[in-house]
């Protein structure tokens, strides 16, 4: 069935998707490289450069398939996992 003339509006893919860098959603991106950053510019640990990167991929791959992955993630982790009786 289609809608009447005037009621369809395009969207723009921009407008539905969510913002990434790199492939991984923007907040997970800033928290992964910031803690990565600082731990290998601050505290020289520089085997920590190859755990952000594999932590990267598998992010990407997390959300190419669930674009909304870590949003659910965090709800699930932020809620009781207990049962009322």
């Amino acid at each position: 069935m289609t809608a009447p003339d005037g009621y369809e509006v395009p969207l723009h893919r921009s407008l539905v998707d969510p913002i990434t860098i790199a492939g991984l959603p923007r907040s997970a991106a800033f928290v992964l490289w910031t803690g990565t950053a600082a731990l290998v510019l601050g505290g020289h640990q520089l085997w920590i450069l190859p755990v952000g990167l594999v932590l990267h991929v598998a992010g990407v791959a997390a959300a190419k398939h669930d674009p909304y992955f870590f949003d659910v993630f965090l709800r699930a982790v932020k809620t009781r996992h207990r049962l009322l009786p």
